[in-house]
């Protein structure tokens, strides 16, 4: 993996991280508090957010998917 993809990755798994958090209760209320969010979690994350987060979710969605 290059440098410019592994920072891209380490972006995008952070503000997976974040969305995890801020929309935790919203939509991510069944998955344990301290779930370890990595590359393979993120399609779930992006589906909770699009199906559960409202505008702001959908945005943020779209943002992981780039």
């Amino acid at each position: 993996m290059t440098d410019a993809q592994e920072s891209r990755s380490a972006r995008r798994l952070e503000l997976a991280r974040k969305a995890f958090k801020e929309f935790s209760l919203q939509c991510f209320w069944s998955w344990p508090e301290d779930a370890e969010i990595t590359e393979e979690t993120i399609p779930s994350i992006v589906r909770g957010l699009r199906l559960h987060g409202g505008h702001r979710g959908y945005k943020l969605a779209a943002e992981l998917c780039r």
